[in-house]
């Protein structure tokens, strides 16, 4: 079964973690309650890794930051657009996406959509 995936890469502060990942629990029941498949988001361990370019070099990590890698299943891109729409008109949102209490900086958040081309 083809599926679709939103892939997303954030720096979040350490100090601001739990912050955080209370706000992704709260998003993920919204996002789960309107059709998404999966929802996970996972906090940077082993990062100082010496092949490729590591995530905090090309996140430009700031002393006291982590990486989080996050990602949502859909059955396909155009589930992923309902689902989206649905979120999006979600009251639950307004509160949960609040740009003043926001954890992080959303302006250096990596985001995208992708086609599964492997899955075993």
């Amino acid at each position: 079964m083809p599926q679709y995936i939103d892939g997303f890469v954030l720096p979040v502060p350490k100090k601001k973690l739990a912050a955080y990942l209370k706000m992704a629990k709260e998003g993920s029941k919204v996002w789960k309650k309107h059709g998404a498949l999966e929802y996970r988001e996972c906090v940077g361990d082993d990062l100082a890794v010496k092949f490729g370019l590591p995530f905090p070099k090309q996140m430009k990590l700031k002393a006291g930051e982590t990486v989080v890698f996050a990602y949502i299943v859909y059955k396909s891109k155009a589930h992923r657009d309902r689902v989206n729409a649905k979120v999006m008109k979600d009251s639950r949102m307004g509160e949960i996406c609040d740009e003043k209490s926001m954890p992080f900086d959303p302006s250096r958040m990596q985001y995208g959509g992708f086609t599964v081309a492997v899955s075993s």
